[in-house]
């Protein structure tokens, strides 16, 4: 199984905690022979997300630099190159009422790359089934059970 990982799934690898559902399908993915894909755009997500968290709370910034090099330079994940059509998918699901524009980027490099979509975005699922689209959408409970 091929796998792009939504933005929460990339949160913890920088020290950010985002429940126990994204940690499960972390551990059901790492004890997969899934390769594993990330987005530049969930990179840049990460980045907003830990600003506002910045603002509020003091961030480990350490952790946060280890974690991105993890990410980018580990090994284990590798980098989805987005295509003109990937971005021309994303404008279309946004003319179609999804408003974000990253997860509109996230699920046309899914469809478009014949990758599973991994996410816990119950909004995107409903988008997505209610609107007929291809269900490259995978949850952390679908995935294989850790050992």
């Amino acid at each position: 199984m091929k796998v792009l990982l939504d933005t929460s799934f990339i949160l913890p690898s920088l020290g950010i905690d985002v429940g126990e559902e994204v940690l499960e399908g972390l551990r059901r993915l790492a004890a997969s022979r899934a390769e594993i894909y990330y987005s530049g755009f969930s990179l840049l997500e990460s980045l907003w997300v830990s600003a506002r968290l910045s603002a509020r709370t003091a961030l480990n910034m350490e952790g946060f630099r280890l974690g991105l090099r993890s990410v980018i330079e580990g090994g284990r994940y590798r980098k989805v190159d987005e295509t003109s059509q990937v971005f021309s998918d994303a404008l279309e699901l946004y003319i179609l009422g999804h408003r974000d524009m990253v997860d509109n980027v996230l699920y046309a490099c899914s469809t478009n790359l014949s990758l599973k979509f991994l996410t816990v975005d119950a909004e995107l699922k409903e988008f997505v089934g209610s609107r007929g689209l291809e269900d490259a959408l995978v949850s952390p409970s679908e995935l294989p059970p850790a050992r």
